[in-house]
């Protein structure tokens, strides 16, 4: 078994070796150098708000926020401060401890609203919970001003393997991600990035994403694994569900490779059965999203999750610090 050893030089064959074990085999591991890394039974209650909705000049296939597509979404302009500040607060009081904020930009704009993002960190962090915030590219200043108004971490996924990307988005580069992690991580923000399956990527695609953020200079402080919520509209409208064990594994072979990681079981939630989630838990993944959207895709009902987790003897973990 290995012992949850921080690695950077992880190759695409290891990555490949892990994923494709015998499942019992690959989640006694991953359990494993879960309970050597982070509290067994506890898991971080998170909330996503998207604060600004539409209109996104980038062609993610998959996104419904994309101005390239007819999906029947209503754009919103950015929201008052007091208003997000007041979702926070709730979602709070309904056990949250981190509160995401994602905006439909391709990139930070210097200027009013970023100013009232700014503003959103600072009333969130003044609740007393982690802040965290999606709004595409960032260069090096933005990055420290985010980090100076209280940011706890900025997500910005990947999405897929390098040799896949091209087949998802053509608007932003693969380096220009990597280039708003390194900003990020340099401000002392921290990074939350993973990404997406059942795109249409290969497995091979899904190791190499996985290998890409394992040899990361840090691997980020948290990995959301996210299953494709297809949005009728967007070029990736008919894609079929993903398996549930087909996600089981993506977090198991992240628990493996980026041990000290947060590992989040992220969007297509609201399609897997309670067991499937339990599996997910069961192979070290240690937060979910509560609220019943994900920016604009549904996600499951607040009471159904903490019913779920009370059955399962699960507690909401308290962030360190």
């Amino acid at each position: 078994m290995m012992t949850g050893t921080i690695r950077h030089d992880w190759t695409l064959a290891q990555a490949r070796e892990i994923h494709d074990r015998n499942l019992s085999d690959l989640i006694y591991e991953a359990q494993g150098v879960h309970r050597q890394n982070h509290p067994p039974g506890e898991v971080q209650l998170c909330s996503l708000l998207s604060i600004k909705t539409g209109a996104c000049p980038e062609d993610c296939a998959y996104c419904p926020q994309s101005a390239h597509y007819d999906v029947g979404l209503e754009n919103e302009a950015l929201l008052p401060v007091d208003e997000v500040v007041a979702a926070a607060k709730a979602a709070k009081e309904a056990g949250a401890s981190r509160f995401c904020m994602g905006a439909a930009w391709r990139e930070v704009r210097d200027g009013e609203d970023f100013d009232s993002v700014l503003d959103m960190v600072r009333g969130v962090s003044d609740l007393g919970m982690e802040s965290c915030v999606t709004l595409g590219m960032v260069t090096a200043e933005q990055a420290q001003r985010l980090k100076k108004a209280g940011l706890k971490a900025y997500n910005h996924n990947l999405d897929t393997s390098r040799e896949f990307y091209s087949e998802i988005i053509t608007t932003r580069t693969y380096d220009e991600r990597l280039d708003t992690l390194a900003n990020v991580r340099r401000a002392g923000i921290d990074v939350c990035c993973g990404g997406i399956i059942g795109m249409g990527e290969t497995i091979e695609d899904r190791c190499a994403m996985l290998v890409e953020l394992a040899n990361l200079p840090q691997h980020p402080q948290s990995v959301p694994i996210n299953a494709l919520v297809a949005v009728k509209g967007t070029p990736l409208g008919d894609q079929a569900p993903v398996e549930p064990l087909d996600f089981v594994r993506m977090i198991a072979t992240a628990r493996i490779m980026m041990p000290a990681s947060v590992v989040r079981l992220s969007a297509g939630r609201r399609g897997m059965s309670e067991e499937a989630q339990m599996l997910c838990f069961l192979a070290g993944a240690n937060s979910i999203f509560l609220g019943e959207k994900l920016l604009t895709t549904a996600n499951p009902e607040v009471a159904g999750d903490h019913a779920m987790m009370e059955q399962a003897g699960i507690k909401p973990l308290v962030p360190a610090g």
